[in-house]
């Protein structure tokens, strides 16, 4: 062999301590989560169990964070090779590094109102935000060209779920309180224009003039959104049948 063959460095020899070290730390994180488990007292009511395991995923998500950056540090000293190429490349629609451009962020927010100042004829549920007025917005932007997309802190990937716990949102295993904040990075008039002709956001912006609900839309010149915390490999599937559900009718009520 040469010595210009043997001074060219394979990029899979950079590439093993970069997967020993990713092993090492799934092991690691799988013994501290087996090790606190059986010591931590179990909640008997379900909002206990919510915050309880709301707190163990902030905790782990930092976890995961620190362990990702010293992965992609080592992977950065791998070089740009065939691999590594393919994965930048989908790293971004994957959701697992940040994203920075222009972008639009919506608010959502609850009316404020009590049962003493609820109008006559109304509900509380007519004036509080539900998961569809956020999966509403979501899917618009989406529709609209949205590159990468965060509701409140987190980032979302296409296995993220936007769910309701009473009147908080419970999101990839933490929860969060009104007001909601959807923020998206993409082409901006785009993105206006599928909010302006989605008919669920439709409905929710006409409900929030008869009854206060909070919607608003800011332009962002620059924005930057963080890595999805969490892992993107999926853990199970399921088939779902039946028919399309319809779009809604402005002209019913909410909840």
């Amino acid at each position: 062999m040469s010595t210009q063959q043997q001074s060219r460095r394979s990029p899979w020899r950079g590439a093993v301590p970069v997967a020993t070290l990713a092993a090492g730390l799934l092991f690691g994180t799988s013994a501290a989560v087996a090790q606190h488990g059986g010591s931590v007292e179990r909640p008997t009511d379900l909002v206990s169990l919510v915050e309880q395991r709301s707190d163990e995923v902030e905790r782990l998500t930092a976890l995961v964070a620190r362990a990702s950056e010293e992965v992609q540090a080592l992977g950065r000293e791998v070089g740009d090779h065939g691999p590594g190429r393919e994965a930048d490349a989908l790293a971004a629609t994957a959701g697992t590094t940040p994203v920075a451009g222009p972008g639009l962020q919506v608010v959502l927010d609850d009316a404020g109102l009590t049962l003493e100042t609820l109008p006559e004829g109304y509900t509380v549920d007519d004036v509080v935000v539900h998961e569809q007025d956020v999966q509403a917005v979501v899917n618009a932007l989406w529709a609209g060209g949205a590159e990468a997309m965060m509701i409140q802190d987190q980032r979302i990937v296409s296995t993220s779920a936007v769910q309701c716990v009473g009147n908080t949102l419970y999101l990839q295993g933490r929860v969060y309180s009104p007001p909601y904040t959807i923020t998206a990075v993409g082409d901006v008039a785009s993105m206006q224009q599928a909010l302006l002709g989605d008919p669920v956001v439709t409905n929710y912006r006409a409900w929030a003039e008869i009854l206060g609900l909070g919607y608003e839309v800011r332009e962002l010149d620059e924005v930057e959104l963080p890595a999805f915390g969490g892992t993107v490999r999926p853990q199970y599937a399921r088939v779902v049948t039946g028919t399309e559900t319809p779009p809604p009718d402005p002209d019913l009520p909410r909840g």
